[in-house]
């Protein structure tokens, strides 16, 4: 059955932009309140360790919230608000997701590589395992750091080899949880404590016990629909990449999900497939149809965003051909190792390879291209002055260095912004 709603592929990306919190800058301050409201609006954020700017968790926030103290993301973890899992790939969720999360991982340990490891590791390394977990219940959580030895010589308790690696799987298999970190360093716990401390500062403590999870149906159905209203709309086939939370779906997979009304279906030129939209945004969608919703935002995303993480998904909707490369080869780059796509005014206009350091007080653009058929304006260099600007300042690093860009014309136009915007 076909939806009245109708939309361009545009007013798909305008919807998509709007669900994911990327319309519009914010004007007020952010405050800590908004990082959570973030996470809850995203319902994962993906965690990735590589920082020649900021780390990607802190960065997609910034995406959303302007200049935000980071140590509000830390600060959340510790109080419990938010907690780690494995999700799309290690990732912080709201700690109302906690079951849903913990089911998938009881139930769904033969579709991910770190649950996958981590059973093999219990296979081999079960008597270590448990007196690792054991030391922990008796005296305290631990880092993986506290393993380690400068010397060469075996380190820890009992001298083991292993630690690190049995953190990890105990991590992936939820008797240990993350209770806080540590110059973003990982600090495990045993996951009672680290519940009960969660429990104890929420203001509406959820039911946390493994007694009572939901079933694995529910939690597959819950997980589809939360996938939707993150992504705003989405094709079936996109949906459970979200979460990692199962095989594609297929768009009759999704007819009782309709037919009960939790997903709408709508019609995208251009798309092969029908969309899907929460039922919360169906007025979202009308509003986008009728071109009521105008995108004016210009910011850097990190390579982990949710925009862009799913590479069929950024090509079907923005038409834009992104590949993480920091985990490439160097020559084998064609963009440079941290890649950070530009939204402007609703499109995806191009990619930077940056680095801030932070010792010089210097965010440098190493390369910058745009996309073809991107015309390199004046307009267009003064809204990503201002942008570089905003997240430059933020980093730290207030002087913006521009190096190679192509077109080759478009580096002059952008460092006259940057002059410009520096002497406003």
């Amino acid at each position: 059955m076909s939806s009245a709603i109708h939309l361009s592929a545009h007013q798909a990306r305008l919807l998509h932009l709007a669900a994911q919190g990327l319309l519009a800058r914010t004007r007020r301050r952010a405050r800590k309140a908004d990082v959570l409201a973030a996470i809850e609006r995203m319902r994962v954020l993906q965690i990735d360790t590589i920082h020649v700017v900021a780390r990607s968790p802190y960065l997609v926030l910034f995406s959303r919230l302007g200049a935000y103290r980071s140590q509000w993301l830390d600060e959340l973890l510790a109080e419990g608000a938010i907690f780690e899992c494995w999700a799309h790939e290690a990732s912080f969720a709201p700690l109302a997701d906690y079951p849903l999360h913990r089911r998938h991982a009881l139930d769904g340990r033969d579709r991910h590589w770190s649950m996958k490891h981590a059973l093999r590791m219990r296979n081999e390394h079960a008597a270590g395992m448990q007196r690792l977990l054991a030391q922990i219940h008796a005296h305290g959580a631990v880092k993986a750091a506290d393993f380690e030895r400068s010397d060469g010589a075996p380190g820890g308790w009992w001298g083991w080899k292993d630690e690190k690696r049995w953190l990890e799987a105990l991590f992936a298999l939820g008797e240990l949880m993350i209770a806080r970190r540590e110059n973003f360093q990982r600090v495990y716990d045993v996951r009672e404590r680290v519940l009960a401390n969660a429990l104890a500062r929420a203001d509406a403590p959820p039911t946390l016990d493994d007694a009572s999870l939901p079933t694995e149906p529910a939690m597959r159905r819950t997980f589809a629909v939360a996938a939707v209203r993150a992504l705003g709309v989405a094709q079936a086939r996109w949906i459970n990449d979200y979460f990692r939370s199962g095989r594609k779906l297929k768009d009759a997979d999704l007819d009782e999900l309709v037919d009960a009304g939790d997903l709408v279906r709508v019609e995208v030129a251009g798309w092969n497939a029908p969309g899907y939209v929460h039922r919360e945004h169906r007025d979202m969608a009308v509003a986008a149809a009728a071109n009521r919703l105008r995108a004016t935002h210009t910011t850097l995303l990190s390579p982990f965003d949710p925009v862009v993480w799913d590479r069929e998904r950024a090509a079907a909707m923005f038409d834009f051909d992104y590949r993480i490369e920091c985990y490439t080869p160097a020559p084998k780059r064609k963009h440079g190792y941290y890649v950070l796509p530009i939204l402007h005014r609703g499109r995806l206009v191009g990619r930077l390879d940056a680095k801030a350091h932070r010792g010089e007080g210097v965010f440098e653009v190493k390369a910058l291209y745009l996309e073809d058929g991107v015309a390199p304006t004046s307009a267009l260099a003064a809204a990503l002055a201002e942008a570089l600007g905003r997240c430059a300042d933020w980093h730290g690093t207030p002087q913006v260095r521009i190096g190679r860009c192509e077109p080759a014309v478009f580096a002059r136009l952008l460092r006259a912004a940057i002059v410009s915007a520096s002497n406003a």
